[in-house]
């Protein structure tokens, strides 16, 4: 059950990240969903495996590259969902960012719940 509300939620963080960046466009909470599935499994899956790869890079700059490959991934994730649009990789940037933020909150929020 858990599960379900911290995905559900993370459909909802989505939808508010669309809703406050104008470069994101999500069309329904349904594909909110779609990109919420997708980007944890992206980070589940890929991430890893880009980190191992970028771990040079990654040194050099301190970690900042960490945020260029979650920018991927959100790119990724806009190739393959139809309703997901993200006009270009500063967008993606941020959308990364402020998702990351609201995801938090909210994992804060089902934590003080418990």
């Amino acid at each position: 059950m858990k599960l379900v509300v911290r995905f559900l939620l993370s459909g909802v963080a989505v939808m508010l990240t669309a809703y406050l960046l104008p470069g994101v466009h999500v069309t329904d909470y349904w594909a909110a969903l779609l990109v919420a599935a997708l980007v944890s499994f992206s980070n589940l899956v890929i991430r890893p495996l880009l980190i191992v790869f970028t771990i040079p890079i990654t040194v050099l700059t301190l970690g900042l590259f960490l945020l260029v490959i979650n920018a991927l991934i959100i790119l990724g994730v806009d190739y393959f969902v139809v309703d997901f649009q993200v006009d270009d990789f500063w967008w993606a940037l941020a959308f990364s960012v402020i998702l990351s933020i609201f995801n938090s909150l909210f994992s804060d929020l089902l934590k003080e719940k418990e």
